[in-house]
């Protein structure tokens, strides 16, 4: 037994920032940031919280698949930045949702997502769960250095969300991977104030090491698409959307090339959002499907990549 996607929503905070409005504080403009990222502005929290956010996604994404909290039997939440360390993330989601069914996080940065559908896929495969919903959610200015103009301006807030119900015949190929390294794009733990604890505490900002995190970020959506496609038996240009993780123009344009898909094809909102971690693909899949772009029966490429080194991606049929 597969699933199928029953709805999708997404949610962002109101307050957009240009790379101008950086450029008042940090030594850059928006012409660096344009040119080496293609994000023009980033949507950041500012009254609103990671909780907002989700639950804001989640209830879209309910009312598009005509589920009711109550009708829920899971929620899983992607997430790396919520606002509480505990409980999970999930649980307040189900609390301000009303829903009274198991949740709980899964952490794999930008790959989240898909790692989470999977988890999702389990309990429905297993016939524990006949409605899930996963939401992926992010407040990564909370991470960034705001000093640091190499990181701050890639990243911004929001969050999306799906319903998946039982039946049908997704996912038609999965793919999730890990590489092991951690120090090319981390965040390190609170610190903490134990008077016992002798150990290095750094500050709990995001670090990245760009020219690795691009090569390991075209090469994962090349190899993640071509064996997706190998595995369920189609052809790369049989697949009608690509929906890839928002990190950075240069690696989507790269992938592209090295594919040689059709440009066309590839979902983007990185413009509008800059990159908001595990929430990247869900809320270019709905908007996707809130535009008409998805039709029935089209074949769906998702691939996320990031820290860990983690790549997840599935092949669906919409």
């Amino acid at each position: 037994m597969g699933f199928c996607v029953l709805g999708t929503g997404s949610a962002l905070p109101e307050r957009a920032v240009t790379n101008d409005e950086l450029s008042e504080f940090l030594d850059t403009s928006d012409e660096w940031i344009s040119q080496r990222t293609g994000i023009s502005e980033r949507r950041l929290c500012t009254t609103e919280t990671l909780d907002d956010l989700a639950v804001a996604a989640s209830r879209v994404a309910l009312e598009a698949a005509g589920v009711t909290p109550d009708q829920l039997d899971l929620i899983v939440c992607s997430t790396t930045s919520g606002d509480h360390l505990m409980p999970a993330e999930a649980c307040a989601v189900a609390e301000l949702l009303g829903a009274s069914c198991p949740a709980f996080d899964v952490s794999a940065a930008c790959a989240g997502f898909v790692f989470a559908m999977d988890v999702a896929d389990g309990y429905l495969s297993r016939g524990r769960a006949e409605r899930v919903l996963v939401v992926a959610a992010e407040k990564v200015s909370r991470l960034v250095d705001w000093s640091d103009r190499a990181t701050c301006v890639l990243f911004g807030d929001g969050a999306a969300a799906a319903v998946l119900g039982a039946g049908g015949e997704n996912p038609l190929s999965v793919r999730l991977t890990t590489d092991p390294t951690v120090e090319v794009l981390h965040v390190p733990g609170v610190p903490g104030t134990s008077p016992y604890d002798k150990t290095d505490r750094p500050e709990p900002h995001l670090a990245m090491e760009g020219r690795r995190v691009f090569k390991f970020g075209v090469n994962a959506i090349v190899t993640s698409v071509t064996e997706l496609c190998e595995e369920a038996g189609v052809s790369v240009d049989d697949v009608d959307h690509f929906v890839f993780h928002q990190a950075n123009e240069r690696i989507l344009s790269s992938a592209v090339s090295r594919l040689g898909i059709d440009d066309a094809k590839v979902a983007r909102a990185l413009a509008e959002t800059g990159n908001i971690s595990s929430a990247c693909i869900p809320l270019a899949l709905d908007r996707l499907a809130r535009s008409g772009s998805l039709e029935r029966g089209q074949l769906v490429a998702l691939v996320g990549f990031g820290a860990g080194l983690d790549t997840g991606a599935c092949l669906l049929r919409w």
